[in-house]
């Protein structure tokens, strides 16, 4: 693939996602036909790869491309940085999976969670036994198979040993972060953090399900590939744990109050869920009557007095402050980096992008 450069006008645009997804759909491709040649039963499997590998906002590989880029400047071929950071994108898909199953989730982007898929294949197959549970457990194999692709995906991209050798380390840990994160918010939904700060919990959350997982590592892991230093690499932590932050304050916001055709999932979800997000912990340590809406179906006036309960007790705009904080510190932070100007300006739009989305 030969690309003179992307825009660092438009980071993450769309000449740019038409790039990382050919590299995604060629690497999925190779890992669905190993699938076909153990046996044609995995087809529902292969199937549900190139869905889940399908479109998204392809942040994290841009986080990547452009962390490189502000090290040294974009490559003549980008073909191999292109495909490690495809990497991104299948450990992203494996976490969307396992988090439907965790969340019980019946949508994935406007389509129906894999788990609920195969659990319709079970069904219109005349399976044995529990189509559910069929389901569920497919899906917990489909997601720990794009995690496991996900490391293939790096190690066959075609870069150099010593710049892998520079940047695994990054991978190995976003690895160990996203679990780490997702089972505290696990723990603070189960109510098992009883008398500790509910809103520190759900910020320790954040930072590492969402901000390192999102921004910073990828972020990290361009640069280390490009060379970069230990002072860039904690310079670029310093941008990428605010802006991580706000962009997951967004899709908590998002979540709630989100329009469902641009979001992909239903309004609400994440209140049925019981889900403790800074913007819910805000809402119950100034309204407590709102914990006894979370974690069940809500009808259409539950939904409507969580959200007034939401508003009226000044957890949104809480929330909306903390963006703006955060994405202040992560804008700042970014005017003292040494960086390339190409990666200042990519950088520049990506904040914006992620403070500003409306899905």
């Amino acid at each position: 693939m030969s690309i003179r450069g992307f825009s660092p006008d438009d980071p993450a645009g769309a000449a740019f996602r038409a790039a990382i997804a050919r590299h995604i759909e060629l690497f999925g491709a190779r890992m669905q036909a190993r699938l076909h040649q153990i046996s044609p039963l995995l087809e529902p499997l292969a199937e549900l790869t190139g869905s889940f590998l399908a479109g998204g906002k392809r942040l994290r590989p841009a986080f990547g491309y452009w962390g490189h880029a502000a090290v040294a400047g974009q490559p003549d071929d980008p073909a191999p940085l292109l495909d490690a950071l495809a990497s991104f994108e299948l450990l992203h898909a494996s976490a969307l999976v396992h988090d439907d199953v965790i969340d019980d989730s019946d949508t994935r982007r406007g389509q129906p969670s894999a788990h609920r898929r195969l659990e319709s294949w079970h069904r219109s197959h005349r399976g044995c036994g529990d189509a559910a549970g069929f389901g569920r457990a497919g899906a917990i194999l489909l997601g720990d198979l794009l995690a496991a692709w996900s490391v293939e995906c790096v190690e066959t991209s075609g870069l150099g040993p010593q710049a892998l050798a520079r940047a695994r380390p990054l991978l190995d840990s976003v690895r160990t972060e996203v679990n780490a994160g997702q089972f505290l918010d696990m723990v603070a939904e189960a109510g098992l953090d009883a008398g500790r700060d509910a809103v520190a919990i759900a910020q320790q959350v954040v930072e590492f399900k969402t901000a390192r997982y999102t921004v910073t590592r990828p972020l990290q892991f361009g640069a280390a590939l490009a060379g970069a230093g230990p002072e860039l690499l904690e310079g670029l932590a310093a941008l990428g744990s605010p802006l991580g932050r706000a962009f997951q304050f967004r899709d908590d916001l998002l979540g709630v109050f989100g329009d469902e055709q641009r979001t992909g999932k239903p309004a609400g979800d994440d209140l049925r869920e019981g889900k403790r997000t800074v913007l819910v912990a805000e809402g119950i340590a100034r309204r407590p009557e709102l914990a006894g809406l979370l974690g069940h179906p809500l009808d259409r006036a539950q939904l409507d007095r969580a959200r007034a309960l939401l508003i009226g007790s000044g957890a949104v705009e809480a929330v909306e402050t903390r963006i703006g904080q955060d994405a202040a510190q992560a804008r700042a932070v970014l005017g003292r980096l040494e960086i390339t100007d190409d990666g200042r300006r990519a950088l520049g739009g990506l904040i914006e992008a992620c403070v500003t989305r409306d899905a």
